[in-house]
């Protein structure tokens, strides 16, 4: 038997032992992925703090200045015939209803020809039918002759309607057509008049020129330039920070640093399917007509109109049931899963139109959204 103080020895040599034995290495940590900007760990679920995208101060296009819509006409003849006056000159100011040239129309004089025809034809058959009628009701003649002068007198009637329609198509004026047959004046002589108020653009046409509406070409264009509009193409992403009435200005390299105010005027309802793109119009002031039709120009929009975006990467949204779902975290570790509406996919990253604000929390990891799905992830994030 040991002495009890070598007993005690033996126990303070062990205690010292176990005293310099280093402790066991702790088990190695799993590999995780670095953790984006404004992300947070909730447990093994990774976050990320929704923040809305930086919106471009201004949204500059390529553009071209044209005449406006309702703001030129190309003009050529109806009738053809060989022109005898041409009234205008390029570049001469005009209004509604001037004469642009005087042509020689073989039509009008035959369709006058016809409806004068009819005329004395209508008569006739007029006179004809109120004789029979008399006769019919002195029973001196059967109801099948007043039956038939009946019908002379319908045809006669629509033959004289289609000669004057005739010659309305023909441009002749409908008051000269309402004076007794003495007293009109309607000869082959056609005026081509101006249908706006304008400057004459374009000349095609010289004196004895035969023209027709066969021709190809205009035979003058008419345009009001003092207010063009200018025409640019639109990206589809870039589509919905653009509104009609919105305020841009546009430029053009004959006048460097000098800025037009513009006005967004129209937005085109197709995507052009090689560009991917849509066209937009704005209307610009010319009074002092320093711009001109097909002009390179600049159309800047400005990014106030231009709402922010909700950019969220592409691995935190998952497709189930032809919809697209995301989960965020509430406080308290709770998680809500929800439907939400994707604007555009670009690369890794997918712009929300609707579903989600700005200040929430998403889960990043599609595993972990699949499991918060499944109900498999508990409310403390276990």
């Amino acid at each position: 038997m040991k002495h009890p103080l070598c007993r005690l020895s033996a126990i303070i040599l062990a205690l010292a032992l176990a005293a310099c034995t280093p402790p066991d290495p702790p088990a190695p940590l799993a590999e995780t992925v670095p953790a984006p900007v404004a992300a947070n760990r909730h447990a093994d679920i990774q976050t990320m703090l929704v923040e809305a995208a930086p919106s471009s101060p201004a949204l500059t296009l390529s553009a071209r200045i044209t005449y406006a819509e309702d703001g030129f006409s190309k003009i050529s003849s109806p009738l053809q015939g060989p022109v005898l006056d041409v009234r205008v000159k390029l570049g001469q100011a005009v209004k509604a209803g001037d004469v642009l040239m005087v042509i020689d129309a073989a039509d009008i004089a035959r369709a006058y020809a016809a409806y004068v025809e009819e005329i004395s034809e209508l008569g006739l058959a007029e006179r004809n039918y109120e004789l029979t009628k008399d006769l019919y009701d002195a029973q001196a003649m059967s109801l099948k002759d007043l039956e038939h002068a009946e019908n002379d007198l319908n045809r006669e009637r629509a033959e004289f309607k289609q000669a004057k329609g005739r010659l309305l198509s023909l441009r002749v004026p409908t008051a000269e057509l309402s004076k007794p047959l003495a007293q009109q004046q309607i000869t082959s002589r056609f005026e081509l008049r101006s249908p706006l108020t304008g400057t004459v653009v374009e000349r095609n046409v010289t004196p004895g020129q035969i023209v027709g509406p066969a021709s190809d070409a205009p035979l003058f264009t008419v345009a009001n330039l003092g207010r063009l509009q200018v025409v640019a193409d639109v990206y589809e992403h870039d589509l919905s920070g653009i509104q009609i009435g919105a305020v841009a200005t546009m430029t053009v390299e004959a006048y460097p640093g000098i800025e037009f105010p513009a006005t967004i005027a129209v937005i085109g309802d197709v995507v052009d399917p090689a560009t991917r793109t849509i066209k937009i119009r704005a209307s610009v002031s010319n009074e002092d007509r320093r711009l001109k039709p097909e002009m390179f120009a600049r159309l800047t929009v400005a990014g106030h109109s231009m709402p922010p975006k909700i950019v969220i990467p592409k691995q935190a949204v998952v497709e189930r049931s032809g919809k697209h779902w995301i989960v965020v975290q509430h406080d308290k570790g709770r998680f809500e899963e929800r439907v939400v509406n994707i604007d555009s996919v670009a690369g890794n990253q997918v712009t929300i139109r609707e579903g989600l604000t700005t200040g929430e929390r998403i889960v990043l990891s599609p595993s972990t959204i699949n499991r918060v799905a499944a109900g498999e992830t508990s409310a403390d994030g276990v």
